[in-house]
């Protein structure tokens, strides 16, 4: 493929990386605003939030097979159409159940458009030569902060159904540019249209399998600090030391950032130090920011120990998906993707428990934990291709 397409490519991956955190944040900070509309008790919402991850998990382990059939960039484009269709249906519901149905759909659609466009970073990683995971993954965390801010500011002006209607508008008109131009270019790895070719896909062996599961942990150990982060970061802050709610909000702000200037620089990174250091120095400084984050005596010293933790987390996801994709195609990311899916999904709960049994600074430190597992899991796995 030459230059140019690929630069086309890769401009048009990122743009879906980003839409897919805008659309995303943008749903979540109207949570409360739904959860008032469709009368739910806390019980209730949160198992029709369920419904994100169970028909995001669902649709993950089944993505990795479309993406061989009909190819990766189709996948993307299709799966892009039905998220910013589906962000509109919440508004539109009035019961918990009927949330929770939406939210199956929602949810099918975000897992499947995160294998897809991942399975196809996967392949452009490996025609420029280059190490640009992080930096599509940047694109996500910056759609994230941008989607978050600027559901912040229409909260108070803008109904959920006004809201995630033009962000359901605004994402059709982003997918119908991008997607043209990644329609454009050429899939790096042919689809298999199973028509009975003999391009069906080889089967892993066994070890290939075992080491897709291994990357797979990486993802689950970087995604579950950043479960456990978001959903009790805040709460640590002012319930342990005795943080404003304003303050309080900063924390996860600051992890926030520090993960997307991470990623931001990860190229670099990665180039430098090679893969299984920057996740040997990802997971170690993460392990020492998180202990610093749970167990330090007073705001600003947690504030930094969040940062530090942020920078160090950024880059494990990113390489353990493209680790995995190098192995196996669609189904090392499908794999991996769903693993890491399934720790942020472990996080928060985790967590909880083990703030009722022992504390919830004490809770924390298992983020610390799992950053060194991830650490270890990179050494070990270090010649791996």
């Amino acid at each position: 493929m030459p230059g140019t397409d690929l630069v086309r490519l890769r401009l048009a991956l990122t743009a879906f990386f980003a839409l897919d955190g805008f659309v995303f944040a943008g749903w979540v900070v109207r949570i409360p605003a739904i959860k008032e509309q469709t009368g739910a008790s806390t019980s209730a919402l949160g198992l029709a939030l369920l419904g994100v991850s169970a028909g995001a998990v669902v649709t993950m382990t089944l993505t990795g097979r479309l993406c061989r059939r009909y190819g990766s960039h189709l996948v993307t484009v299709v799966c892009a159409v039905l998220l910013c269709l589906s962000v509109g249906l919440p508004p539109l519901t009035h019961s918990a159940l009927t949330l929770g149905a939406v939210l199956l759909l929602f949810g099918a659609a975000y897992g499947g458009i995160n294998v897809a466009f991942n399975s196809a970073a996967v392949d452009l990683v490996a025609a420029l030569r280059r190490p640009v995971m992080p930096s599509f993954h940047a694109a996500f965390s910056l759609g994230g902060m941008l989607g978050a801010g600027l559901g912040a500011l229409v909260a108070g002006s803008l109904s959920p159904t006004r809201h995630l209607w033009t962000l359901a508008v605004a994402g059709l008109v982003v997918t119908a540019i991008a997607g043209r131009a990644l329609m454009r270019c050429e899939p790096l790895t042919p689809a298999d249209r199973g028509r009975g070719q003999q391009a069906t896909p080889r089967r892993l062996d066994r070890r290939t399998r075992a080491l897709v599961i291994v990357f797979g942990l990486i993802a689950l150990c970087t995604a579950y600090g950043e479960g456990a982060l978001a959903d009790w970061g805040a709460l640590h802050l002012e319930q342990d030391l005795g943080a404003s709610p304003g303050a309080a909000a900063v924390g996860y702000s600051c992890f926030a950032l520090a993960m997307t200037v991470g990623r931001l620089t990860g190229t670099t990174l990665l180039e430098r130090l090679g893969r299984t250091r920057t996740v040997v120095v990802g997971g170690t400084t993460a392990c020492a920011g998180m202990l610093l984050g749970a167990l330090a005596p007073s705001l600003w010293a947690a504030l930094l120990g969040y940062a530090v933790t942020g920078i160090g987390l950024a880059n494990l996801f990113p390489v353990a998906v493209e680790r995995a994709g190098a192995l196996a195609g669609p189904s090392g990311v499908a794999t991996a993707s769903t693993l890491g899916y399934g720790g942020m999904l472990l996080g928060p709960p985790a967590i909880g428990f083990m703030a009722d049994w022992f504390s919830l600074p004490a809770a924390l430190t298992s983020v610390a934990i799992l950053a060194g597992v991830a650490t270890v899991i990179g050494f070990a796995t270090r010649r791996v291709g």
